[in-house]
């Protein structure tokens, strides 16, 4: 799927982002029923609740209901590929006082479009780094934070190993934020964002390695060269 973000076609890209659910409803029949349940509170209430606040933030109950998703994602990962999967992360987090959650995540909110520093603010919470940082700013912020989640950072080109610091944050940061742009450039929509861009690039790779069918149609069953060309190719094994 690294071919999917040198791709320059908006078209493909919406197809792939219209396929997302499916990909998530069947991950989380597979191996993680939660999932699901966990993946629409992260992409569609939290954010909402973060917009409601006149001094944005999140709560320590909220940035917990945030790693348990994380973690519940990198379950998926962990059975497909060589994933870590670290509890104790999830402790630590809860050991965090409820001031200093809202106090720093509201410093950081409010430190934006400076994504570095804002992830650095964020950093300072027991439990949370780069990724989970990165993980309620893109909430928070869609369009200028993308989650950095392996499935993505893995198919950015370039990026390989996945080094979970703030300096590999920001490299892959820059290249998602550079993709929307151009795919803006050529979209009338103009919708694209870093973390739009992420959830694709997941859906496409778990797709993969779930051997799932829902992405055979993808440009007609063919696979994307970064000049946006097409060549035959085999389609993906179903179960």
């Amino acid at each position: 799927m690294a071919a999917l973000f040198g791709c320059g076609k908006p078209e493909v890209w919406r197809r792939v982002y219209e396929k997302y659910r499916d990909v998530m409803e069947a991950a989380a029949k597979a191996r993680r029923p939660k999932l699901l349940q966990l993946d629409k509170w992260y992409q569609e209430e939290l954010p909402a609740l973060i917009l409601s606040r006149p001094d944005k933030h999140i709560t320590l109950s909220e940035l917990k209901m945030l790693m348990e998703w994380k973690l519940t994602a990198a379950c998926v990962s962990c059975v497909v590929q060589r994933g870590k999967f670290r509890p104790r992360l999830q402790q630590l987090v809860a050991s965090n006082d409820q001031d200093a959650v809202q106090k720093r995540s509201r410093t950081a909110l409010g430190l934006l479009p400076d994504v570095p520093a804002a992830v650095a603010e964020l950093s300072g919470l027991k439990g949370v780094g780069p990724a989970t940082a990165s993980a309620v700013l893109a909430a928070a912020a869609p369009a200028l934070a993308a989650f950095m989640s392996d499935e993505a950072v893995e198919n950015v080109p370039g990026l390989q190993p996945v080094q979970y610091t703030a300096k590999h944050y920001a490299l892959y940061l820059d290249k998602m934020a550079a993709q929307a742009a151009k795919l803006n450039r050529v979209d009338p929509l103009q919708d694209w964002t870093p973390h739009r861009l992420e959830l694709c690039l997941w859906a496409a790779a778990t797709a993969a390695r779930l051997q799932l069918p829902v992405l055979e149609d993808l440009n007609g069953g063919d696979p994307l060269t970064s000049d946006g060309d097409q060549r035959p190719a085999k389609k993906i094994k179903t179960n």
